[in-house]
């Protein structure tokens, strides 16, 4: 790591809580911020007695100033990150995700930053003209949040130009793992688990994911903020149709159930997210976790902490 004081906003969620036990592990001084909006505080249990947790929102720009001015690297991933919850709620969505990030950027100005590491998603392609997906892509998101996420992008990257923040973006795409609270695994899983007989799947199953596990992720993330420049993909090289994943789910969790394709997707979705990685490649990145291993693990999961079926 560049520096010893960390600052992970959005620390206490799925993939920040991952990344802070991974930071702990290699002898960082970490503050998290969270506004447990969506994160929870028991994600942290591994690490809590080894950093500092704040309790706070990414819009109150005075708390962020001091945490910024404490800090040699800021891991933003703080957002909301549900596509369907900011069609439904646009406004919090622009305000935690647009306002949110500007404060921390302002903040930044005349810091002491080292690297400032932005946590950007791959909803900023839209629906892609080719694929694999590469960091040249076209930008023309679909949804409010793929909006948002490029408009962080859109200012860091001016702020890197006008007051040299040392700037970073990662283009997540999708990620699973322990701690994982929504999306389509968990959603194959809690409909296994309560009826072992059918899997009913949202479409028809030819939308196509690029799934990156979760502590591949992380590393995806500590090796961008070491030597990264720019923007990069972060996927897993495990691009399948949602059909498939639903046949490796089935044979997981309920064979011989019947998989049930129809009704409507939700606004937003995007049909094909399948990414280029060979850029982060470049920068000495190779996913550890296949597929089929990581649902493994993530069902096991699943079933050791009694994941609410409801």
């Amino acid at each position: 790591m560049i520096g010893p004081k960390v600052l992970v906003t959005g620390g206490a969620g799925f993939i920040g809580s991952h990344l802070v036990d991974r930071l702990v592990a290699k002898g960082s001084e970490v503050v998290v911020l969270d506004s447990l909006h969506s994160g929870k505080k028991s994600n942290l249990n591994e690490s809590i007695d080894d950093i500092t947790f704040v309790k706070g929102d990414i819009r109150n720009h005075s708390l962020i100033k001091k945490l910024v001015r404490e800090s040699n690297v800021v891991f933003h991933l703080a957002a909301n990150a549900s596509v369907p919850y900011s069609v439904k709620n646009p406004m919090y969505d622009f305000e935690v995700n647009v306002i949110g990030t500007f404060n921390l950027l302002k903040a930044s100005i005349n810091s002491k930053l080292e690297r400032f590491v932005y946590a950007s998603s791959a909803a900023v392609y839209g629906e892609p003209e080719y694929t694999p997906i590469d960091e040249q892509h076209p930008l023309r998101p679909i949804s409010p949040y793929g909006s948002t996420k490029l408009s962080g992008e859109i200012l860091g990257f001016s702020f890197k130009k006008t007051y040299e923040i040392p700037f970073v973006a990662a283009r997540i795409f999708n990620v699973y793992g322990p701690r994982q609270p929504r999306y389509v695994m968990f959603d194959f899983y809690r409909k296994l688990r309560v009826n072992p007989k059918e899997l009913k799947v949202l479409g028809d199953g030819e939308q196509v994911r690029d799934f990156c596990y979760v502590s591949d992720a992380v590393k995806a993330l500590l090796l961008i903020a070491e030597r990264g420049d720019g923007v990069y993909n972060i996927a897993g090289g495990n691009a399948i149709p949602i059909k498939k994943l639903a046949r490796i789910m089935v044979s997981q969790l309920a064979p011989g159930a019947d998989i049930i394709y129809g009704g409507r997707r939700w606004p937003g979705d995007i049909n094909n997210l399948t990414a280029d990685i060979s850029k982060l490649k470049m920068i000495g990145f190779r996913p550890d976790v296949e597929l089929e291993k990581g649902i493994n693990l993530l069902i096991k999961w699943f079933d050791e902490n009694l994941v609410c079926l409801i």
